[in-house]
């Protein structure tokens, strides 16, 4: 099983891409259904992350970031490079899907996917708003293509 989860707030302009990502790709699943595949818009919710990616084998996680790089640039790294253990809290708020792959794999154990990839996509504004920014909307379209190429990948290995 593939799943891929687009994570975000959609009304943060940037910060969306995730979620745009995941949207478009399953209106194309919609019409070209495939068993192994799931797409999943888990918003900026941790524990869906965590509950969705159980019982698959590959997970993809599309995300923004903002680590200072040019607006647009992506990144594609190993899951287990970003997984980390949620500091002790009293709100799910505080529970993102960083924190879901560190806990998923403690709690689900071989349950949970160990092939793990994250595309970071740096945003340029997450002020309030619905559009993209030019550079991140490019890099939308750059991902979507990316993951596609997996999409058409896995139809053909399963």
């Amino acid at each position: 099983m593939l799943t891929i989860i687009g994570c975000g707030n959609l009304n943060r302009c940037d910060d969306a891409v995730g979620v745009i990502i995941a949207q478009r790709l399953q209106k194309y699943l919609a019409q070209h259904p495939h068993p192994q595949i799931q797409v999943f818009d888990c918003g900026t919710g941790g524990m869906e992350v965590m509950f969705q990616a159980r019982g698959s084998k590959q997970l993809i996680i599309i995300d923004a970031s903002t680590s200072g790089s040019e607006p647009g640039a992506v990144f594609k790294v190993p899951g287990k490079e970003l997984a980390t253990l949620p500091e002790p809290s009293y709100s799910l708020h505080d529970f993102r899907w960083d924190n879901a792959l560190a806990a998923g794999q403690k709690i689900f154990a071989d349950d949970f996917p160990e092939n793990v990839t994250v595309y970071l996509i740096e945003a340029a504004n997450l002020s309030l708003g619905l559009e993209l920014s030019p550079a991140v909307k490019n890099s939308e379209d750059f991902v979507y293509a990316e993951i596609m190429t997996l999409i058409q990948e896995f139809r053909g290995c399963s």
